[in-house]
């Protein structure tokens, strides 16, 4: 086989084999196949895009580039979710604890964050003593004894779609539905779970900003994740607005854990309910959607959920009092309040900005290398629908500076106020199975 002939091949619209994409993949990963090849077959991909079938053979391809995860161990269903990533996102810190109580095994791994999207390994480090640097004979040990653990990626999980992803960044291939998709499969599968619930985000404050774009990357994670004998499902959920109230790390696992308690803010409950069902679902512990519902509300209710939450802290070296006494988390020095410049009502809040402005606050990471506070973000007092009064407090900053003149700026420029009444958006706009 010649990269030159399959490059050609793609480009003139056939379909490649497995063995091919096989070919393709593990040439480019063993640095047998150059990066000026690579981007042009990743451009043929691009304009004449792939069957469900290559897409399937082109996540597997990169799966086996590198290390799987073997959860054989664990007994049960292992069902993972994966978020496309927002604003506010702090579900999996509500949503693992929540699903481990009803008695599914969450084996989950993740990752930290970089740029506006915060990483679910960073917020539990928020908690005093928290650590996911255990190997995986523990992880299973402790998925079997608690139904819960989290643990960071491995290095050299789909090296292939590591080495990929950094060419699409600088050869603008990364808007393909088929390399979107095997990318973000190729790790969930690689990590070992026997069934997949996703989380795709569209509006602003998401990757995909348009709901129709949205819908199509959905279909096709779920198409290849059943493709390849794992049952996956997805929903598409709204990211015009940060997903409950708070952004940044130790103010966001404050957020889930009240959720945990029953005094969550509704959109954060309605999406762990709702996400939670399909696992619940998948793993077999309820015969319907709407009994794996009720069985996570009896959790909240009897308080199964927040205690299987410490439980989890506590296994993982974390400070189980935190539960108790969020206090205990880190707290900014400042508490800087910004006001609404007119009466109305918030129509619009750029997600993405509030995103950018807790990460000049601290609350993220602009490059690898930086180092990320803690204590710091934003906390809403406003959402889409909310009627506001000129002078009235519609965020504020958590700050360890003083100097927030551009955070502000950023925070005040998200919000729009208009004077007629405005419905809130819709959280949850389809489910895929």
């Amino acid at each position: 086989m010649r990269m030159v002939d399959l490059i050609e091949k793609k480009r003139d619209g056939a379909d490649l084999t497995k063995e091919e994409i096989e070919f393709i993949i593990q040439g480019y990963t063993n640095d047998e196949i150059p990066d000026y090849q690579m981007s042009a077959f990743a451009m043929a991909v691009f304009f004449q895009d792939m069957t469900p079938q290559e897409r399937a053979s082109l996540t597997m391809a990169m799966v086996e580039s590198g290390d799987q995860i073997d959860l054989s161990k664990i007994e049960g269903i292992k069902v993972d979710k994966h978020s496309t990533g927002g604003v506010g996102d702090k579900t999996t810190i509500a949503l693992a604890p929540l699903v481990a109580a009803v008695g599914v095994p969450v084996a989950k791994m993740s990752g930290r964050g970089l740029g506006h999207t915060g990483g679910t390994i960073d917020k539990l480090e928020a908690i005093p003593g928290f650590h996911v640097e255990i190997d995986t004979s523990e992880f299973s040990e402790l998925v079997n004894k608690n139904k819960l653990a989290v643990i960071g990626q491995t290095a050299n999980l789909t090296p292939a779609d590591k080495k990929l992803y950094g060419l699409r960044d600088v050869t603008a291939t990364v808007n393909s539905i088929p390399l979107i998709a095997s990318s973000i499969m190729s790790k969930k599968i690689a990590s070992g779970a026997d069934a997949i619930v996703l989380d795709v985000k569209t509006g602003s404050g998401a990757f995909m900003k348009e709901l129709e774009k949205s819908k199509e990357l959905a279909e096709a994670m779920v198409e290849i994740g059943n493709n390849l004998g794992r049952q996956t499902m997805a929903i598409i959920s709204d990211m015009n607005q940060p997903l409950g109230f708070s952004v940044g790390n130790a103010l966001e696992v404050k957020e889930a854990i009240e959720m945990l308690k029953g005094n969550g803010p509704d959109d954060l409950l309605e999406l762990c309910l709702t996400l939670g069902s399909y696992m619940v679902f998948l793993a077999k512990q309820a015969t319907s959607i709407e009994e794996a519902r009720t069985k996570l509300q009896e959790v909240i209710a009897n308080g199964a959920a927040i205690e299987k939450l410490k439980t989890f802290i506590a296994a993982q070296g974390g400070d189980p009092t935190v539960v108790d006494d969020t206090n205990k988390l880190p707290s900014a020095s400042y508490e800087i309040p910004i006001k609404a410049t007119e009466s109305g009502y918030i129509s619009k809040i750029v997600a993405d900005k509030i995103g950018l402005a807790a990460m000049t606050l601290g609350a993220g990471r602009a490059t690898k290398e930086s180092v990320i506070d803690l204590a710091v973000g934003i906390i809403l007092h406003k959402k889409i629908g909310d009627q506001v009064k000129e002078g009235e407090a519609i965020a504020t900053l958590h700050s360890n500076s003083e100097n927030v003149d551009t955070v502000i700026e950023l925070v005040q420029g998200s919000f729009t106020i208009v004077q007629e009444p405005i419905n809130p958006p819709t959280l949850i706009y389809n489910s895929i199975s």
